[in-house]
């Protein structure tokens, strides 16, 4: 059950988090589904100061993120537009307090913004129209979330020139967007690897193909040896770590490699909301990593073989920084030494752990 502190969302909470456990409830939608929870937390008019606000909110975010541990890239995900939030009831705080107190100083107003290691306030000063400056502002942030897949698609025509070779893995939405953004005023040819045991390359070839973009699929096995001819690795990504690594899907780190063997730049497509303040500890921790049934690489009917063997499908890999090119978002290319400055602008410190 939802923890009682937050009783009357329990019924919301309960039936969308059962939503995106059953696969009804996917991608983008989790993410909008998370802000306008958020909202949920901001009009039930239970708090009466921004520190109240903020316990409600981690409260609910506690209750999301502990029930979707289990598929990690949602939750993660989820965490980060939650962070987001409590960011944002901070900045209206202190911005309203500003004007209610002229006389506060400007060090004050600034210093949390900028590095956050002096938060003096405690938050419980009664602001009036808190809430109605809190809920605009978290209309544009669902804005900015609904058209981050378009504002990153609309910045193909930038990275991807005519005649280049590209190579990706896997399949998205964002990816595919990218692609056929590019195809408005560019001819290219993708190729795309098959992605085994899911096979999700093949999905995203028949999207390209139908999009009358030239599309090849080839096998895992011949990534490296085809790398020597490919202009860019393009690829998507479930999380970007705070030092700029990456989780992303199983194959990943293989093509990187490749890529960096023979210089060839990765770009790698992640919209601001992937952005996690939390490091890479290690490679082994369960909640890094989710570990698929491993049938896909091992047939069940193989008994006598599987008596004799441990089989893991792991769903992600860890690909660190320095294989990494260039981040584009939302609001443009980065690269991945300028992951540290959009963890200032988006997250206060205290934030970090719910």
């Amino acid at each position: 059950m939802i923890d009682a502190k937050v009783p009357v969302l329990d019924e919301k909470i309960v039936s969308w988090i059962l939503d995106v456990k059953e696969g009804k409830c996917k991608g983008d939608a989790i993410i909008l589904g998370t802000v306008r929870l958020m909202k949920e937390v901001v009009n039930d008019g239970k708090w009466k100061n921004a520190q109240e606000l903020m316990s409600s909110v981690r409260e609910v975010g506690r209750a999301v993120e502990r029930r979707l541990s289990c598929t990690v890239t949602e939750g993660s995900s989820s965490a980060n537009v939650i962070r987001r939030v409590l960011r944002i009831v901070r900045e209206e705080y202190l911005a309203l307090g500003k004007k209610e107190a002229v006389e506060e100083s400007l060090h004050k107003m600034l210093t949390p913004r900028i590095d956050g290691t002096k938060d003096e306030d405690d938050y419980g000063t009664l602001i009036p129209n808190l809430g109605a400056a809190i809920l605009d502002h978290l209309n544009e942030l669902e804005i900015e979330l609904e058209t981050s897949s378009e504002n990153i698609a609309a910045q193909a025509s930038e990275h991807i020139h005519n005649n280049e070779v590209i190579m990706t893995l896997g399949n998205s939405k964002i990816l595919a967007d990218f692609f056929k953004g590019a195809a408005k005023e560019r001819k290219f040819e993708v190729l795309v690897a098959k992605t085994e045991p899911s096979c999700a390359g093949l999905e995203l070839a028949q999207v390209l193909h139908k999009a009358k973009i030239q599309t090849n699929v080839v096998p895992d096995s011949n990534i490296f040896s085809i790398m020597s001819r490919v202009n860019k690795v393009i690829i998507g990504t479930d999380t970007v770590m705070a030092n700029g690594g990456l989780r992303s899907i199983c194959g990943s780190h293989l093509m990187a490699l490749a890529a960096a063997h023979y210089s060839v730049p990765v770009l790698v497509l992640a919209p601001l909301h992937q952005l996690s303040p939390q490091f890479l500890c290690s490679p082994n921790q369960p909640s890094f990593n989710t570990f698929l049934s491993p049938h896909g690489v091992l047939d069940y009917t193989d008994s006598d073989l599987l008596a004799k063997v441990d089989v893991y499908n792991p769903k992600y890999d860890y690909v660190p920084p320095d294989l990494v090119t260039l981040f584009v978002s939302n609001t443009g290319g980065h690269t991945p030494s300028y992951i540290y400055r959009h963890l200032t602008e988006l997250y206060h410190p205290k934030d970090h752990q719910l």
